[in-house]
């Protein structure tokens, strides 16, 4: 008995032929299932969210970065060491109420611990709820420490 290959002419009502594999086994030859168009739509949007360290680094230099970096740790974390010029909010504070004291259109730049954590995410999902502008720090202070970069602290005590 011979089994007969079925050809799916487009996947774009199933989430799993939606979704690359990787490979191309020639079942659809549609350009949204090629790996490297998903690959350059998927980058390139993270990209438009996304900043990393060194640029956040830059922008902090000038009087105006033009956007509020938030810390979204919690104020024990904070208060051991901070990107310097970073507010404290933690993710869960980040409420309309508290959004208030910034202008509609201003831009938070977010970060957490690092890769390990996803607070930042949790930060950046309630803020574009909220309708504003948002970009996540890659890497956090992990990547910021990484980069050479020094954290601020509070003067201590004598």
């Amino acid at each position: 008995m011979r089994r007969q290959q079925r050809r799916v002419q487009c996947g774009r009502g199933s989430r799993v032929l939606r979704t690359p594999t990787g490979n191309d086994d020639g079942a659809c030859r549609c350009q949204h299932l090629k790996p490297s168009f998903h690959f350059d739509v998927q980058l390139a949007d993270i990209l438009r969210f996304e900043t990393d360290c060194r640029d956040t680094h830059e922008a902090m230099q000038a009087e105006d970065p033009g956007f509020v970096l938030l810390d979204v740790r919690g104020p024990a974390l904070f208060a051991r060491g901070h990107v310097p010029g970073a507010i404290n909010l933690p993710h869960g504070k980040i409420v309309a109420s508290k959004m208030a004291a910034w202008p509609d259109g201003t831009l938070f730049v977010v970060y957490c611990a690092g890769p390990h954590c996803n607070g930042a995410a949790r930060a950046a999902l309630r803020l574009a709820r909220l309708g504003r502008p948002v970009k996540l720090m890659a890497g956090g202070i992990t990547s910021w420490l990484d980069e050479g970069f020094v954290l601020a602290r509070p003067a201590s005590r004598a």
